[in-house]
């Protein structure tokens, strides 16, 4: 049995787990999927992409004692990727990787598809910190929190002593944003940001639960179709009018609300949570129009806050995000950032290929060849098996959206293509939902680069 790593997106495939949601077994070798399958997280094909069989390593190299190390601040799919991608450019260069975490190596996105399958944490873990370390030759320190970081004597502290850097890479992530509710329920809500939180919400969670949700966006959205097929009682609260306002035109978002009710998901839109109070064993949620709802568990789903405190105790400059340029360079010498906690191009985007992209860029910076991250266009698949979704937003603003339907398959499952055209009729994004996801890799030839 061997595993196998989406050069896109770096989703890896294995072939000992397989994908049951796929209708892919257990067991099932590489040359047996089928050649209809894509990657689950940035949606390209085995045909039109390569894979690669993610080998064997030997034990780590440990630190040169006289060469400073890069640092990597951070274990999640930015962190490990610049460092796999380093060492791919340089055998040599010393790398320490410090997480506050446990450093497992794991897919983040199959955190909200996870439950219908049954899938438990252990599962979803593709390599241990060990495993990782050996693999990329580093030396990697789990469950550690960094104390401060000096930028002049470019050091960070660990226990009150200082480790040098040469490089310092800020790869930290984001928390999940905390509602600003009322009442004597607000600590109790719950949010599923890492694996960690993924096991406690497994170890909260009893079968056939009363589950609201705050927020209609993307990991909303997907939360409810995972649950709900889970088999609890799931409903969505959202300030918007129709689910994923923030990336759908209404005519799709209403597809995809009539979608998730086809599956019993009760949808309160338009509407906006004010207070969760205590109730018994669960919960009310009072709405903005006086409605009450009640339920066992409140799963917050708003969006994620950039985690810049580390970096703007240090003085480096901090805005939606710790801010870079196009090289990922922060605003102190030998200090870069990237993935959920940068703001790059006046962007923070927290979507598995942009990472992707930044690493690869900062890899090559880092070992000596100065490189810029450029982004072509970048679909996002959501995982709302309901209803398959594939966005690729539009950057610039002056445009509108031509929505069409091209019938219902025999499931009921709506198939949906919204293309996004300038005022010189040049398509700028597009939206593909159920059947019509397979017309994403002809009109990706079509889409300009975003930078």
């Amino acid at each position: 049995m061997f595993k196998w790593e989406c050069l896109v997106c770096g989703f890896i495939y294995d072939e000992a787990l397989g994908m049951p949601e796929h209708d892919i077994p257990a067991g099932t070798r590489w040359e047996d999927v089928p050649e209809s399958w894509y990657c689950p997280e940035c949606g390209v094909g085995k045909a039109d992409f390569q894979m690669i069989q993610v080998g064997q390593s030997a034990e780590p190299n440990s630190v040169p004692e006289q060469s400073d190390p890069v640092i990597i601040l951070g274990s999640g799919l930015a962190g490990y990727t610049v460092a796999r991608e380093l060492r791919k450019l340089d055998s040599d260069a010393p790398i320490l990787i410090v997480t506050r975490d446990g450093g497992e190596f794991y897919s983040k996105p199959a955190l909200s598809n996870a439950f219908q399958t049954g899938r438990l944490p252990e599962q979803l873990v593709t390599f241990s910190a060990e495993q990782m370390a050996a693999q990329l030759q580093a030396q990697i320190r789990t469950r550690t929190s960094i104390e401060r970081i000096d930028t002049d004597a470019r050091s960070i502290y660990i226990d009150g002593q200082p480790l040098r850097y040469r490089s310092l890479v800020l790869a930290l992530g984001a928390d999940a944003r905390r509602p600003a509710l009322q009442g004597d329920g607000v600590d109790a809500i719950i949010t599923v940001n890492d694996l960690e939180d993924y096991r406690r919400l497994r170890q909260q969670i009893s079968a056939d639960s009363r589950i609201a949700i705050l927020g209609g966006g993307l990991i909303g959205c997907e939360f409810a179709n995972d649950l709900r097929h889970a088999g609890h009682e799931v409903s969505v609260v959202d300030r918007a009018t129709w689910p994923l306002s923030r990336l759908l035109p209404s005519e799709a978002g209403e597809e995809m609300a009539n979608a998730l009710a086809s599956i019993g998901v009760r949808l309160e839109l338009g509407n906006a949570p004010v207070v969760v109070n205590r109730a018994g064993q669960g919960y009310t949620l009072q709405l903005a129009d006086g409605r009450v709802l009640e339920a066992d568990y409140v799963l917050s789903a708003i969006g994620l806050e950039p985690r810049v405190d580390l970096a703007r105790a240090a003085g480096i400059r901090v805005a939606g995000g710790i801010v870079t340029d196009a090289f990922l360079r922060a605003s102190a010498d030998n200090v870069y950032a990237l993935g959920d906690c940068a703001q790059v191009h006046d962007l923070v985007l927290p979507y598995v290929m942009p990472i992707m992209l930044q690493a690869r860029a900062l890899a090559r910076t880092l070992a000596g060849q100065p490189t810029p991250v450029a982004y072509p266009a970048m679909p996002v698949t959501i995982k709302t098996s309901v209803l398959p979704t594939i966005v690729a937003s539009p950057m610039n603003p002056e445009g509108e959206w031509s929505t069409e339907w091209a019938g219902r398959c025999d499931k009921g499952i709506a198939h949906v293509k919204s293309i996004y055209l300038d005022q010189q009729s040049q398509m700028l994004g597009f939206v593909l939902m159920g059947g019509a996801v397979h017309e994403k890799a002809e009109l990706l030839k079509r889409l300009p680069d975003w930078r």
